[in-house]
């Protein structure tokens, strides 16, 4: 069952760095999130991650103006072509040095990458199959320093590109006789953005320090001459007169690298010349702050600029009017992207890994997301799967809806690292353990902390469990040794459980019997009896310092991982150990870059530190300080896969071997820190340097796997990784799994057997081929009144499949009632055959609950909307009925009045 499972998702992270892009409809946003992207659909609420990765952080995307392409690119110079329709890799490049920005030119024929201090032009891929998708077409040289931006004219034939060195370069796209290149100067910082004007070359500059300069171009874009052919320039030349005239140069008016008393001649005369008509400070007031990231749309001449405060601007141009100032963070806004409307702007914060949608004109928040700041450590599902919640070092607690992906609750009453998180069984509340000494009890209905639980000294809970019923909650402790019992309704602390000589690594209770077991440092198992005054039931002794506990889902074993690499399984009622794994192989261990030893060494002290049975209990995951989540059969005991959960070498003990290149006389070339100058501090600091932050540091986070969780519907499985939330599912990904499948079973014959109306046999024939559109298509052909009679004549073996397509069905289909009666029949019929057979079936049960309920909870909020539309206007029509009741007899005791005068 896991082994075709396919990466599905990214959780907890919404943004890393590099620049954001929105789609060519304006509701799409594409954010870098590592080394992979994630697309937000800002219109129906849902996000997804596409199933591909560079080898290193994303640092530049750029997207085709068809939005059908993106290239993206790492932070050594890595591209890839990528096909946004189908989701897969076209092509891959090297530009074996870090790229800076790329752009697609307007038309889609060309795009432009900046690296080092020159601009690379390359023929843009188009839909015809190319053996080499990235054709140089011209390298550009000009700045003296990095490359830093570009932007094209709105017909393609230019483009400008910003640099470090205070100039800013317009070159031609093609060869134009009056416009090779131009060099602009006038600022005394970093150049951080440029923009062109509508259908015009006037130009905008905007540099580090807060200058924005306007340009005026004296030629329009239909003034730009194309270059003669070679031969008809020389003879035009030789006929032409030299006449010379000596003029003054205008001031800021620079024309490219030529010396400004260099004689005037009639075909320098005829150049594309700027002229500098204004500049802008945005630090008037003095509260100097490095401007980080600008963003203009031509449309509504609307500039918006970020600074390193978290402030953000917005600016009407030319005339250079403050629309609003805000602030969103406390920390630099690293890119700002504006749709095509020109309505929602899109704020990205690296730092805190913060991704904003604000539409500026209603001052309202379209889109508002931040995963956990440091690494996430736990995670656990609702019971019903359609919710996660994430724990992290930050002292937050996030919860994530599954199908959209957003985080749309996070607690923050801890004040220190989150250690574990769990869902009680009624899914509604969610528990926390941290090392500020508390547990905490939150209420999913009215987002609030109601319960607070705490030990009578201050402690650091390490671990946390809760049991079946929901009604007792115990915490583990990590210097005290003791395992703390509170209960739930009372909120009153029921017991101490002493015994263990060690801190106290994991808790779990039994999912069927009131047994809690815990495990410890010491090399020790306790199981402790609920029912009989929490004495110790069993102990059960290992060779080594326990890491985990985990208990089957139908609770009659238990899996033990400890310090030397390997995975017990005990049966815990006769305290008989059944079998164990040695894992420490299967492990894998990277070596860091500063490690002295091999990994295959380094290894040999490492073990897992996250155990997970599948929702059928047959297999068992196992993660830890590696990239690989292994994942074994238990009655086997064999490895069956190994999942690679990230093949991002920004982060550390990625790498098998040691690279060689970064290894000098004096030793390795990561003891030099060379990080603390990529944005806007100082590369190597030197004495008297007094700009930039002296105390930021470079490190490279190491890859882990902190927890494992499968998901009680057992179609999906999460991990927390050090990139993230990582979802691995059953449901993406198309593949062809036939079962029990005959010669004769083709789609020709399945919809020929369909067309003469024997509904059950095509049904049969559709789930042998087990192809999903195939068994759409045969179930929703079914008239909804045979539905009684094919479902009971239905074999039992084919009721479960039944059922496990209705789940996934409920997801995308909108034919909601008529699966509501296939579920209610396949139920009602064979309610007690599968009654029989609940363990078995409870995972697709409850994937069949957690889509039901889903829609649920949708159609519930729409009907009580429509019922409170209808009781106001009830309202409302009972008091105009009234008024004019009363508006009426008032008429007629005036007409009596009347009547009685005139007698």
């Amino acid at each position: 069952l896991l082994s075709p499972a396919q990466f599905s998702g990214l959780l907890g992270t919404v943004y890393r760095r590099g620049n954001l892009s929105f789609t060519r409809d304006g509701s799409g946003l594409v954010s870098p999130v590592g080394n992979r992207i994630s697309l937000f659909d800002l219109k129906n609420n849902k996000c997804e991650t596409l199933p591909l990765a560079t080898r290193h952080n994303i640092t530049c995307v750029g997207l085709s103006p068809d939005g059908n392409f993106a290239i993206l690119i790492d932070e050594e110079g890595a591209a890839l072509l990528v096909s946004l329709v189908g989701k897969s890799v076209i092509h891959q490049f090297h530009f074996h040095k870090p790229v800076h920005s790329v752009c697609f030119s307007p038309d889609g024929k060309k795009f432009v990458i900046t690296k080092d201090n020159v601009a690379l032009m390359y023929h843009a891929p188009g839909r015809k199959r190319e053996f080499n998708a990235f054709v140089l077409d011209k390298t550009y040289y000009g700045p003296y320093d990095e490359t830093t931006c570009i932007d094209w004219t709105d017909d393609s034939k230019c483009f400008a590109v910003g640099s470090k060195d205070m100039s800013t370069w317009v070159f031609g796209a093609e060869r134009w006789a009056n416009l090779i290149y131009y060099s602009l100067g006038g600022h005394k910082d970093a150049i951080v953005a440029c923009f062109f004007e509508e259908n015009s070359l006037d130009l905008y500059t905007v540099s580090q320090d807060g200058a924005l300069c306007v340009w005026q171009c004296d030629t329009e874009l239909d003034g730009l001459k194309p270059m003669p052919p070679k031969g008809e320039a020389k003879e035009k030349k030789d006929k032409e007169d030299d006449e010379e005239c000596f003029e003054e140069p205008r001031c800021e008016e620079i024309h490219g690298k030529d010396d400004p008393n260099e004689k005037e001649t009639k075909e320098t005369r005829e150049k594309v010349k700027y002229s500098r008509v204004a500049k802008h400070f945005f630090n008037k007031e003095g509260d100097f702050n490095n401007l980080t990231s600008a963003a203009y749309h031509k449309k509504t001449h609307l500039l918006v600029t970020g600074f390193a405060s978290g402030i953000f601007h917005l600016h009407e141009l030319p005339d250079f009017n403050l629309i609003h100032s805000l602030s969103i963070s406390d920390q630099r806004i690293s890119s700002i992207s504006i749709n095509c409307t020109g309505d929602w702007i899109a704020f990205g914060c690296s730092g805190l890994g913060q991704l904003l949608v604000w539409e500026w004109q209603s001052e309202s928040y379209v889109l508002k997301q931040q995963g956990h700041f440091n690494s996430m450590v736990s995670v656990a599902y609702s019971p019903d799967g359609q919710y996660i919640v994430t724990g992290g070092d930050d002292g937050k607690v996030k919860v994530w809806n599954t199908s959209s992906s957003f985080c749309f609750v996070t607690f923050t009453e801890h004040t220190s690292g989150v250690t574990a998180v769990a869902f009680t069984s009624s899914g509604y509340v969610i528990l926390s353990a941290s090392l500020d000494g508390t547990v905490r009890a939150f209420d999913l209905h009215r987002y609030r902390n109601f319960r607070t639980f705490t030990s009578p000294r201050p402690t650091q809970f390490s671990c946390l469990a809760v049991d079946s019923s929901g009604e007792i909650v115990s915490a583990g402790s990590q210097d005290s040794f003791e395992i703390f019992i509170w209960s739930m309704q009372s909120g009153r602390l029921l017991d101490v459980l002493s015994g263990h000589e060690g801190p106290i690594s994991s808790l779990s209770f039994n999912p069927v019997k009131c047994v809690l077991a815990s495990a410890s440092w010491d090399k020790t198992v306790k199981l402790w009896d609920m029912l009989d005054s929490w004495r110790t039931k069993e102990t059960l002794m290992l060779n080594s310092d326990v890491l985990v506990v985990a208990f089957r889902p139908d609770g009659k074993e238990l899996a033990v991982a400890s310090l030397n690499g390997q995975i017990t399984f005990w049966d815990h009622e006769n305290a008989v150990q059944t079998g164990s794994i040695e894992g420490r192989h299967d492990l894998q261990m990277g070596r860091k870059e500063l490690d002295k030893i091999t990994a295959k060494q380094s290894a040999k002290g490492k073990s897992f530190t996250t155990l997970c049975y599948s929702a059928d209990g047959q297999s068992i995951l196992a993660g830890g300080l590696s990239k690989f989540v292994c994942i074994y059969n238990v009655k086997e005991q064999i490895l069956m896969k190994k999942f690679e959960i990230s093949c991002n070498f920004s982060l550390d003990a990625m790498e098998e071997y040691l690279d060689r290149r970064k290894m000098t006389e004096f030793g390795s070339m990561a003891l030099i820190d060379e990080g603390t100058g990529d944005e806007d501090g100082v590369a190597i600091p030197l004495p008297g340097v007094k700009k930039g932050d002296m105390s930021a540091r470079h490190f490279k986070p190491e890859i882990r796997v902190s927890c494992l969780q499968f998901s009680p519907t057992g179609r999906s499985w999460a991990a927390t990784t050090t990139e993230g939330l990582l979802i691995y599912s059953l449901d993406s990904g198309l593949m062809f799994d036939p079962f029990e499948l005959d010669i004769d079973v083709t789609p020709s014959n399945i919809r020929k057997t369909l067309h003469q109306k024997e509904y059950t046999m095509a049904i049969i024939m559709a789930f042998k081929l087990n192809e999903k559109k195939l068994i759409q298509e045969v179930i929703e052909t079914i008239p909804s009144n045979e539905v009684d009679v094919i479902c009971s004549a239905l074999p039992d073996l084919y009721v479960e499949k039944l059922l496990e397509f209705l789940a996934s069905a409920f997801e995308i289909s909108c034919h909601l009632e008529f699966y509501l009666i296939w579920a209610h029949k396949l139920l009602m019929l064979h309610g007690q055959k599968l009654k029989t057979r609940s363990e078995k079936l409870l995972p697709v049960l409850q994937f069949l609950q957690k889509s039901i309920q889903r829609h649920f909870d949708d159609v519930s909020k729409l009907c009580e909307w429509n019922i409170y539309n209808i009781k106001y206007a009830l309202a409302i029509s009972q008091q105009r009925g009234m008024k004019r009741l009363a508006d009426t007899s008032e008429e007629e005791g005036n007409m009596d009045s009347d009547s009685d005068y005139i007698m």
